[in-house]
């Protein structure tokens, strides 16, 4: 087979999710390839019939990206079964798209709904450590010792976190800026130094901000914002390699 690649890669450049959720509905016997149940290491090429639970995998899909400013009570999610309101409902895209990561049902502020898998994939694999800053608006107000643990990493139940840049723009307001993507991070974090989060917004992620979309609107991403994007993780990820980045991770 000529041209062919990993189909995980395939899948999600052709925006049916990121690598990895590609990867767990090729194990989990729902990917096909030219009527054969793919397994994991198969690879593709364009001539080939990729189904996902019997639906063909369009390969001409263009690539759409949207910031959105989600409000609270708005799922990060492409759809749910409860019928409540999902983030992709607030972008005006006919293309089958997804959002980059999550933010908690009651958290609000920046993100990314797209179709491009890569772009998703180095957005949300740990590895590559893309920042996220946020805004939490805590009862009470954090003394040094609960900011400088903050910064230090805290014990959590699924283990420490790592280093966090922390300040406090006014009382009770902490600015946050993790490069992990644990569920829930933020409140957990907050909690475990005794300061309950009231209100928790996403204002950056990696380079992109825009302070002047409001809460439920949503816009294209430039050709340039997304580039920058891309920057963003191999930057991070040139910093924390051993080799300075020479060498892409074992996922690519």
């Amino acid at each position: 087979m000529t041209h062919s690649e990993r189909l995980h890669k395939v899948m999600a450049r052709a925006g049916v999710a990121s690598r990895r959720r590609c990867e767990e509905l090729i194990a989990a016997g729902r990917i096909s390839v030219n009527g054969a149940v793919a397994r994991i290491g198969d690879r593709a090429g364009p001539t080939d019939r990729i189904e996902v639970d019997g639906a063909v995998v369009t390969w001409d899909c263009a690539m759409v990206h949207y910031l959105v400013n989600k409000p609270p009570n708005v799922l990060s999610a492409a759809s749910d079964e409860r019928g409540r309101r999902c983030v992709t409902e607030l972008v005006p895209t006919a293309a089958r798209v997804y959002p980059v990561g999550r933010l908690d049902a009651d958290s609000e502020g920046l993100i990314i709904v797209t179709n491009d898998g890569e772009l998703t994939h180095r957005l949300t694999h740990p590895s590559w450590g893309v920042e996220r800053e946020y805004l939490a608006h805590v009862d009470g107000v954090p003394g040094r010792g609960a900011l400088a643990r903050l910064r230090a990493g805290v014990q959590l139940d699924d283990g420490l976190t790592a280093p966090a840049g922390v300040s406090m723009p006014q009382p009770s307001v902490l600015r946050i800026v993790v490069h992990e993507g644990r569920n829930r991070q933020i409140r957990r974090m907050c909690d475990a130094v005794g300061h309950r989060v009231l209100r928790l917004v996403r204002t950056r992620i990696g380079s992109l901000t825009d302070p002047a979309l409001r809460p439920g609107a949503s816009r294209p991403l430039s050709d340039d914002e997304v580039r920058e994007l891309h920057r963003d993780a191999t930057r991070r990820f040139a910093s924390r390699a051993p080799d300075g980045g020479r060498q892409r991770p074992q996922w690519e």
